[in-house]
């Protein structure tokens, strides 16, 4: 059974997680505009989630029957702010005032309307099947409750349209429409709440929606996190040592991590030859160096990579461009000779790590290289 103390924890973590996501992008959005969307969004669930908080117990008690007005109101609000962010980017002047009410105007004038309902008097009619929604008698209260339905639906929508719409636009980021899906999803199980009122159904809503949250937050950080430097390859001129190795693990990690790390370096820089072929992966790398995956992985995060992937991948960037500028790789066929498997991941990795298409960086070094020999 759901207690009062259930959902006090659940809006207690739901609240924090909200309030801590629009602190961490507020943070970046002092750098970049595109963060400040999700911050204040983020920042509004999180207060409102830790108002609700103290009322756990009525919500644990309540029958509020179907379609409760507040219920719905809240949907109509949740539905707005979630859509925000997905049209803010084919729309990149949405944060301009005029936009901004223009898009929230419908949603505005419903709770208008609802409030000043409310401070006349308005009784809200009490609806326990769909049969009583048709009987009389009928009132404007019935009528807005159908207009905050179509409104979510009408916010939702807007989304789910946008991939298909952009969906050859560079600018629409991959994970846009698994988001779209989910808040979609989402709505529906809300919608569920508010015909048949149960407490568990509201816990799921409020863990989905809290997840799909920090999910938005996660994606949108990652591109800015793909864009921090990346680390320098320094020259490593001599292997460490099996005493330094060891020493360093008995008396500090981060030192056995950096020595751990200049061991793979000091091979990946005396054996060209092998990571160039596309068959060489993170497991034969082990198995030169001597480290577990664990280690592998764990040394070169100590460094700023990601993952071994991306590790082997940026010392094959940088062989490729080495083949560039020396005249070795004229086409972007040839650019499997720095060890990558296709020409497709070739683009797709040069991409990532250099802002720059292959075939771009390619013309660019050329007209360089004419230039200087004219």
């Amino acid at each position: 059974m759901i207690t009062a103390q259930v959902f006090l924890i659940i809006f207690t973590v739901s609240a924090t997680a909200h309030i801590v996501l629009a602190t961490v992008l507020g943070l970046y959005a002092r750098y970049k505009v595109q963060y400040l969307a999700l911050t204040w969004i983020n920042a509004i669930f999180g207060f409102v989630l830790a108002f609700c908080a103290p009322f756990s117990q009525d919500i644990v008690e309540g029958q509020p029957g179907m379609f409760h007005p507040l219920m719905l109101l809240t949907l109509t609000a949740t539905s707005f702010l979630q859509s925000i962010y997905p049209l803010s980017v084919p729309m990149p002047a949405y944060l301009q005032m005029e936009r901004m009410v223009k898009y929230a105007l419908p949603a505005i004038v419903l709770f208008t309307v609802y409030a000043v309902l409310w401070a006349l008097g308005m009784e809200m009619k009490t609806v326990h099947n769909f049969y009583d929604l048709l009987k009389p008698p009928y009132n404007v209260d019935v009528l807005l409750r159908v207009v905050a339905i179509g409104l979510s639906i009408y916010y939702v929508i807007n989304v789910l349209r946008l991939p298909h719409r952009l969906a050859h636009s560079t600018n629409v980021p991959a994970y846009v429409g698994g988001y779209c899906t989910a808040l979609v999803i989402i709505v529906i199980l809300y919608l569920a709440c508010t015909i048949h009122y149960m407490p568990e159904l509201l816990i799921a809503f409020l863990v989905a929606f809290t997840m799909l949250n920090a999910y938005l937050a996660y994606r949108t950080l990652e591109n800015m996190a793909m864009g921090l430097p990346k680390p320098t390859i320094e020259t490593v001129s001599e292997e460490p040592s099996e005493e330094q190795i060891e020493q360093a693990e008995r008396e500090d990690f981060n030192e056995a991590n950096r020595q751990h790390f200049l061991r793979v370096e000091f091979w990946m820089q005396n054996h060209r030859e092998r990571w160039t072929q596309s068959t060489f992966n993170r497991d034969q790398l082990c198995t030169e160096t001597g480290l577990n995956r664990h280690l592998l992985l764990q040394c070169v995060r100590s460094q700023g990579y990601n993952d071994t992937h991306e590790y082997l991948n940026t010392y094959r960037i940088e062989e490729l461009k080495r083949l560039i500028k020396s005249g070795k790789v004229m086409v972007v066929a040839d650019s499997l000779e720095a060890g990558f498997g296709t020409v497709k991941t070739a683009r797709s990795v040069f991409m990532k790590m250099e802002g720059v298409s292959l075939d771009d960086y390619l013309t660019e070094v050329f007209a360089v290289q004419t230039v200087a020999s004219v």
